[in-house]
């Protein structure tokens, strides 16, 4: 039984991220954090880093606070938090950095209309060169008109 709610625990950490990934997005990234974030919209720097990569740190603390304290403490529940939110890290990354954006050339392109629908939903959010107005924050949960635009695409 315990073994079901840890893994419970992972799953809704999980999902749980994605919330978070578009509040923080919205409301912090294209917020007073904007100085951080608008070099990923605006190109207009040299050099693989941008200032913000520092939101995987941010991201990161939690998941490794979760996972250390919770072994340290014995207090599972808290390690299987900290597992869900690394593993939507891991699938962020993933999607945002190696299949999006290609900083990592390890995928090209999938043609299934799912990941068409997040690449669309993406580049609609990276038309706005300002921090506001803004839409499409999220990663993973894309607006069902765009994944319907990518099924009438691959029919």
């Amino acid at each position: 039984m315990a073994l079901i709610l840890n893994i419970l625990l992972f799953i809704a950490s999980f999902w749980f991220m994605e919330f978070m990934a578009w509040f923080t997005h919205k409301y912090l990234m294209h917020g007073f954090l904007w100085s951080l974030h608008k070099d990923h919209h605006k190109k207009d720097h040299y050099g693989f880093f941008e200032k913000n990569d520092v939101f995987f740190l941010i991201f990161a603390v939690p998941s490794w606070l979760c996972i250390m304290l919770g072994l340290m403490y014995q207090a599972y529940p808290a390690v299987w938090i900290g597992a869900g939110i690394a593993a939507y890290g891991f699938v962020y990354f993933l999607i945002h950095e190696v299949f999006i954006h290609q900083r990592f050339k390890w995928i090209r392109n999938i043609e299934h209309p799912y990941f068409k629908a997040i690449r669309r939903a993406h580049k609609i959010h990276h038309k706005h060169l300002e921090q506001w107005p803004g839409e499409c924050f999220g990663m993973l949960i894309v607006p069902k008109k765009y994944i319907e635009e990518a099924k009438k695409s691959n029919a």
